[in-house]
């Protein structure tokens, strides 16, 4: 890494974002999952909702064969959770409480703040990394609970 994409992850490490696992299935239906924290809102009508996937991920071949992914927002107590997920070499989505989603079947963490599960809309090439645009077809939330929280490198938590 050069000095000048440091400087680049120093400076975006000062935005604050939310912690969240992205899930699908492998062909043959086998979970499969990673952290994120590149996930965003694009639209409300339609129900659009992106995130990024680095191209030398272990399980990128995955997620670009599949047609559906599970975004999962996990709350403050998940940071297990994340680390697991965040892990290289990792199968599956582990012992974590996954279950199959309402809507589309895909692996939903029943304790997390919210999911959604969606189908691909557009793939896009963005450097090193494929956004993933997705429609949402269903949801759930909870209203208690705070957000694991990314910044600087490290989790960080709301405080007030």
């Amino acid at each position: 890494m050069t000095e000048n994409s440091r400087e680049f992850r120093n400076a975006l490490g000062c935005f604050a974002t939310g912690v969240t696992v992205v899930t699908t299935r492998r062909p043959d239906g086998a979970p499969v999952g990673i952290t994120a924290n590149s996930f965003s809102s694009v639209s409300l009508d339609p129900p659009l909702v992106l995130w990024c996937i680095d191209k030398s991920s272990d399980c990128f071949d995955d997620f670009q064969a599949a047609d559906r992914f599970a975004i999962n927002v996990l709350a403050a107590d998940d940071m297990n959770v994340s680390n697991d997920m965040a892990r290289t070499g990792r199968d599956g989505v582990g012992d974590h409480g996954f279950s199959d989603g309402p809507v589309l079947g895909l692996p939903v963490l029943e304790r997390a703040l919210a999911h959604f599960e969606c189908e691909v809309e557009h793939r896009h090439a963005g450097g090193d990394h494929v956004i993933l645009v997705g429609r949402v077809k269903g949801m759930q939330s909870r209203q208690d609970g705070d957000p694991l929280l990314y910044f600087r490198g490290k989790y960080a938590a709301i405080t007030g």
